[in-house]
This record gives structure tokens, sequence and C-alpha cells, in this order.
């Protein structure tokens, strides 16, 4: 456990880690790719871990130095023969899920318990429409799953839009290597499009073409390629709303370095919901700079950056009114239901809050009072939570390291703000 002590308007200068979502793209493209690749200033944490062991596993090498250095087979991959396990990391499971059916023989992904219950069976049933046998071992569409790989045909495939991006990331990533061209075609709405924005973004930059038809249609033509390269991974706006949010909840100042100000992470679009509810912002390309103000309610749909509802509801206790956050169905399937937990651990610290389905609303509450914050073994909840902590004394962190995942080193630089 770790207690944060409220500080005065900070001032600060901090350099933000690199993308989680970039560096486990650029770990299974490389593989993908025919030569060596090195993945540049990538977020070395668990979630990165779990992803390049598990390519060794399929017959991969990488090296781990201040790059990966992956030497990439051109698509031609072994099954492991032991069960692979990924603990709790969504995105290393979800793109592995296809990734297997390109290995011929048998390949089985196993996770946490809080893995074993977060569903995958759209992907599956996608897998499935192209002829691969990957069915959950248990019967319930959640890993462990057995998937029986070899030549995937490709084709017309139809795949549920309204659970994860994910899923369509993962199709995407490996349909270049199959038999035929590859069509999805999107069932209603695509949820946290920005995520499949970074997908596009990063496999053209290696060289691989998708069209995309108004996000409802995504085509991958066959007999592309990855081009082995050396490529640089950019920094991660998820890591950055937290300090963005410490200047906003202190009313005081900081510069962050490291990020792409014109990054299609919708991570990215943080800055403007801070700038809404009344902060000052600076941006160029060496720096972005905000500085708090008193802070107002919003309303606003955050289905473009689900990752960072958890830190504008924590901004949310130092506001003036409600804020009133919709679009976020799709929490409820993360590390945890992450409405519930943020229901409830925010009720505890004094706020009024109502949740539904899709939605949650936080009025201040007039009388703010520290406790001991639980996060599930969410990191998103320990450190948008560490953020309360800054105002309000006697807040506690419960199991921090729960971070490693995706910022192993945040409670350190999140202890030197205005030290």
């Amino acid at each position: 456990m770790i207690e944060i002590r409220p500080v005065e308007p900070i001032s600060a200068t901090v350099e933000i880690p690199a993308s989680k979502s970039y560096t486990n793209r650029a770990l299974l493209i490389a593989a993908l790719a025919d030569g060596e690749c090195r993945v540049e200033n990538p977020l070395f944490s668990d979630d990165t871990h779990y992803m390049s062991e598990a390519l060794i596993r399929f017959g991969i090498p990488v090296e781990r130095e201040a790059a990966f250095i992956v030497s990439g087979t051109g698509g031609k991959i072994t099954a492991p023969a032991e069960e692979i396990f990924v603990g709790n990391a969504g995105t290393t499971m979800r793109f592995l899920t296809t990734f297997s059916t390109l290995a011929h023989g048998v390949t089985q992904l196993n996770g946490d318990k809080r893995m074993q219950e977060r569903p995958i069976g759209d992907l599956l049933d996608c897998l499935q429409q192209m002829q691969v046998r990957a069915v959950s071992a248990r019967g319930n569409q959640c890993p462990p799953l057995t998937i029986h790989g070899g030549d995937v045909s490709g084709g017309e495939v139809h795949l549920a839009g309204d659970k994860s991006s994910q899923y369509l990331t993962s199709i995407l990533l490996s349909a270049p290597y199959f038999a035929n061209d590859t069509t999805i075609h999107i069932q209603g709405d695509l949820t946290s499009r920005s995520y499949a924005d970074i997908t596009l973004d990063i496999m053209e930059a290696f060289g691989v073409r998708v069209e995309n038809e108004n996000y409802q249609r995504f085509r991958v033509a066959a007999g592309q390629c990855y081009r082995a390269q050396d490529y640089r991974v950019e920094g991660d706006w998820s890591s950055a709303s937290y300090f963005l949010a410490s200047a906003a909840v202190t009313g005081g100042e900081i510069t962050l370095t490291g990020l792409n100000p014109n990054s299609v992470q919708g991570d990215a679009q943080f800055l403007d919901v801070l700038g809404q509810m009344g902060c000052e912002i600076e941006k160029s390309q060496e720096k972005i700079r905000l500085k708090g103000n008193p802070l107002k309610g919003i309303a606003i749909n955050m289905n473009s950056m689900p990752d960072v509802v958890q830190t504008l509801a924590v901004t949310a206790l130092f506001a003036e009114g409600e804020t009133r956050i919709t679009g976020i169905g799709n929490l409820r399937i993360k590390e945890t239901d992450r409405i519930q937990a943020l229901a409830t651990e925010l009720s505890r610290l004094g706020a009024e809050v109502d949740s539904g389905d899709d939605f949650l609303a936080i009025c201040p509450g007039a009388n703010l009072s520290g406790t001991e914050i639980e996060t599930y073994d969410d990191h998103r909840m320990a450190m948008s939570f560490a953020l309360a902590g800054l105002k309000i004394p006697g807040v506690k962190i419960k199991n921090p390291i729960c971070v490693e995942k995706s910022f192993p080193d945040f409670f350190d630089r999140f202890g030197k703000l205005n030290s």
C-alpha cells in the first residue's frame, strides 16, 4: 500500500514512457516481417513482457536490450509445445489468438482468473467463419483457448463491433498472411475506433495497406508482407493523462515531453477534454504544457478514449458541477468492471455517483475524505486514484504494484511532482 501526500499546485516537467498499444503491435508485426526489426523506445512492462515471451515460444527470436530486437520469420511460425500464459494482458491474448492460426499445430492460450472471465467469443466466431477451429476450452467464450492453426483462407467475415476493437486489430495484424484477400464487415458501430486507427497507422508504417470504408468494412489484400526495419515507438497518451490531470486538479503547471502532438491515439484528445473543463493548453512538436484553472463539470462521450475515463472520473471530484461520461459500456469487460469499480471507490471518497450500462455521472460531494482505495488489480484504477491524494489527505492506494502492467515506475515519477 502507498499513501499519496497532498501537494501545493505542482510545477514539473515529466518525460512520458512509450505507448503499450504501439509496442505490442510493433512486436507482433516484427515477428511476421521477414528479417530483423529493432523496436526502439519500447515500453518495458508486464504486458509487453508477456507478448515478447510468447513470440519466443512461437519460434521467433526476440532479444531485449535498450530496444526489442526481433528476427521475423516471414509468417512461418511454429505452434508452441506448451500452453502460453499471458496473465491479464488483453492485447496479448487477443492479438495472439489470430496470430496462432498461422502456426501449424495446436496452440493453447491461457491467462489469470480475470482473463478467464473476459469474453473473446466474437473473435472466435470470426476465425470459425474462416474455417479455423478456435474454441473456448470451457465452452464459455472466454479463455483458455485451443486453436488449431495452419493455412488460413481469409475471405469475407462479419464481426460485432460493440465490445472491443481489439478483435478487429487481431484479425487485421495477421491478415496479410492469409491465403486470400480478407474483408471484415463490422456489424453495428465499431467501439474505440481510435485503437483501430493505431493499428492502421503502424501497419502502414511497416508497408501494409488496409482499405477502411468508414469503419464498416476493412479490406486487406493477400500477398502483402511487413517490411523489416527499425521502428521507434511514440509516447503514451494514456500515461500522459495522469500528469496532465495532476496539474488540472492542483491548479498547477505541467510540461510533458516524449509525446507526438499529432498522434492518432484517441487518448490524445484528453488534452482537449481538460481544456473544456477550464485548463490552458500549449502544444508544440517538442512539448505539451498545461496550466490548471478552476474546473467545471462537463458532459462527454468517451467512446474514442476509454483508457482515460478513470482519469477524468477522478478529476471530476474537483470540478464544479456534474461530470457525465457516456459511451463507455465496454469498460465493463476490461481488467475489471471499471464502471462498477469507479462508482464504488468514488462514493467511498464522498462523491455522489450514478451509473448505468454505459454511463457514469459524478458530483464532487461537499465533504471528500481519504480512504484506502481498492484497485481490483487494475493498473488504471491505481494511477487515476493517485490523483485524488494530491488534494485529499489520507488517500492510500492498495496493491500499487499492479501498475507494472503498463507503467512500472509510475509511482516513482508521480512522487517527484513538486519534489
